[in-house]
């Protein structure tokens, strides 16, 4: 029997959605693919969340399961990035407009980078309306937030080179590993798909030290951002 849920929350790592599961009712635990997503209520919605492992793989692997196994409305993929844009600092958040792929890369074939083979689009875009729901969750923290790019890769950035050559290649606020690819999953299955990201280092040569200092700081505030998301959103 398919247990349907109103919203799909996904994360990379169990420090990014521990203050979220533990604020659900959970009523079911269901392993799929080396994945354990959590079925429950929250905030009088049904939720199905999960925690997908770090990379573009893992993530899609993650994203399609629930898709088939627990039908969500909308998947917000929630966590922490690497700020690109100059006026984001620890803990601000960006709200996904779109999301690219930096590291699609067929341009030797005369195609722009990101382009995504298949579906020939680079900017894979977000529903507008649960955009808007999470940057009024954000403000109502007085979290300063943020629309636009994210640029997801299997690379963690952490050198001016590589994120100026994000902001100038594709105009991207902030960058991770995951979002692009849920997005993707989400977009061959028209399913409603939104980014939120929370700023734990800043992309650039200090940010291997910054990323352990402010992950769970960073971290929480998306969790608060997510939990009033859902009290929000209605379909």
């Amino acid at each position: 029997m398919v247990q349907k849920a109103d919203i799909g929350i996904i994360c990379a790592m169990e420090v990014e959605l521990n203050k979220i599961s533990e604020a659900m009712e959970i009523k079911l635990k269901k392993e799929i693919s080396g994945v354990e997503f959590l079925y429950g209520t929250l905030e009088g919605k049904n939720v199905v969340c999960a925690v997908c492992g770090v990379g573009k793989v893992f993530a899609a692997i993650c994203t399609e399961a629930m898709i088939l196994n627990f039908v969500p409305g909308v998947i917000v993929n929630s966590g922490v990035a690497g700020g690109l844009s100059e006026s984001l600092s620890i803990c601000d958040a960006v709200v996904a407009e779109s999301l690219v792929q930096h590291d699609m890369d067929t341009s030797p074939l005369g195609d722009p980078v990101g382009l995504l083979s298949g579906i020939n689009i680079v900017n894979i875009p977000c529903d507008e309306k649960a955009g808007k729901i999470l940057k009024k969750a954000a403000e109502e923290l007085s979290v300063h937030t943020e629309t636009g790019v994210i640029a997801t890769g299997d690379q963690f950035i952490s050198g001016n080179e590589k994120k100026d050559w994000l902001k100038k290649s594709f105009d991207a606020k902030a960058c991770e590993m995951e979002g692009g690819a849920v997005a993707h999953v989400c977009y061959v299955n028209k399913v409603k798909c939104a980014v939120l990201r929370t700023i734990s280092d800043g992309g650039n040569d200090d940010a291997k030290m910054d990323f352990p200092t402010f992950c769970k700081k960073a971290s929480d505030v998306s969790s608060e951002i997510m939990k009033r998301f859902v009290r929000d959103y209605n379909d």
